[in-house]
């Protein structure tokens, strides 16, 4: 069977070159003898692996030598508890609501001190990014926390809060890679990345050293402090080694085809193509406020439940998969991450635009 266009929020599309990569190294990784899967992460083979994706994820994101790169399990849901465990020293943090994400990290902080929530664009459903430009930033808060791209719903933060100098922390799972960021705007980026990176199993962080230290909440286990990773190279227990492998070669590939300011510059072409026919279209229309709208994640509806529920599957028996939307909101969402390539972007207009003179 030939591959589909799989428009996947996540685990989502990988490049196809490197899954080619990873097959053709399947049995034997470099003469070892053996897979990525089957090798110790204490050996020189996979140290060197670790330690060549660290390198090729800092020149991508220009991280400074003042962060530290961890690779870590739990996926990004695992990070709304380690953040406050490690970051709240004073027990108050400020939160803007912009998704379901936002809200369960939030709802998690909760559990381990103050959480304010400062901003929420819940009223328009998170249609909309908030003015975060003036917020009531709490004197006492150790960092403001927000989810920069949210895959549910389809918005992105083009413009950071103002945080009235508290650490920034940002969940940029959905987002992750996909153009130039100043990590130095930033205390502490994460994500997983089975959204744009990855294989599920692994979650990503870049923190301030700062900001990595042992005064962390009482009762925080070993496995949940940051500095237990930090001091031990991702390596204080088994990594999610394939995983890793898999990011690294990924990353690999994205310097290969001119790193993040290339990687923007057809991403923004990607979503520009569906944005520009849902804009025309009679049957279907975008759901976000044009300015907040994501590169990475689309979601658009007919009105009619039926209606979406129908073009759902005929674009699935097209070869058009997983453009579903997410249980909580209904409709179609169309996730272009990196991997997808523009022609898939293409032939689903093509394709939109035909159903809907057929049934429009």
């Amino acid at each position: 069977m030939a591959r589909v266009y799989n428009f996947s929020a996540g685990p989502a599309v990988l490049p196809e070159q490197v899954l080619k990569e990873a097959a053709a190294e399947m049995l034997d990784y470099q003469g070892t003898g053996m897979s990525v899967m089957e090798m110790s992460h204490r050996s020189k083979a996979y140290q060197a692996i670790i330690d060549q994706a660290e390198a090729d994820f800092r020149t991508l994101l220009n991280v400074p030598s003042n962060y530290k790169v961890l690779f870590m399990q739990g996926g990004a849901s695992q990070q709304f508890a380690m953040v406050p465990m490690n970051l709240m020293k004073n027990k108050v943090a400020d939160y803007i609501i912009t998704g379901q994400w936002a809200k369960k990290a939030w709802q998690e902080a909760k559990l381990f001190g103050t959480a304010n929530a400062v901003a929420s664009s819940a009223d328009k459903t998170f249609t909309y990014i908030p003015d975060c430009s003036d917020l009531p930033i709490d004197d006492n808060a150790d960092y403001v926390y927000i989810c920069e791209n949210n895959t549910i719903y389809g918005t992105k933060f083009h413009e950071l809060p103002n945080t009235k100098g508290k650490p920034l922390v940002a969940d940029v799972s959905s987002c992750f890679l996909s153009e130039p960021m100043d990590v130095t705007k930033y205390g502490m980026i994460y994500g997983g990345v089975q959204k744009n990176i990855g294989p599920a199993g692994v979650v990503i962080a870049a923190i301030r050293e700062d900001l990595i230290t042992e005064d962390v909440l009482p009762g925080t286990p070993t496995m949940l402090r940051y500095k237990t990773h930090a001091d031990n190279g991702s390596m204080y227990n088994t990594p999610p080694a394939y995983g890793i492998y898999i990011c690294g070669k990924v990353f690999k590939w994205l310097l290969e085809n001119g790193g993040l300011e290339q990687m923007q510059k057809v991403n923004v072409k990607k979503a520009g193509i569906l944005y520009d026919y849902l804009d025309s279209s009679r049957l279907f229309h975008g759901t976000v406020v044009k300015k907040d709208r994501s590169l990475m994640n689309v979601p658009f509806v007919t009105g009619d439940p039926d209606k979406d529920a129908a073009f759902v599957k005929a674009a699935a028996a097209a070869g058009f998969v997983n453009l579903k939307g997410h249980r909580t909101v209904g409709g179609m969402r169309a996730s272009i991450y990196n991997a997808m390539p523009i022609e898939g972007v293409e032939k689903l207009v093509d394709f939109m635009a035909d159903y809907e003179k057929k049934n429009g």
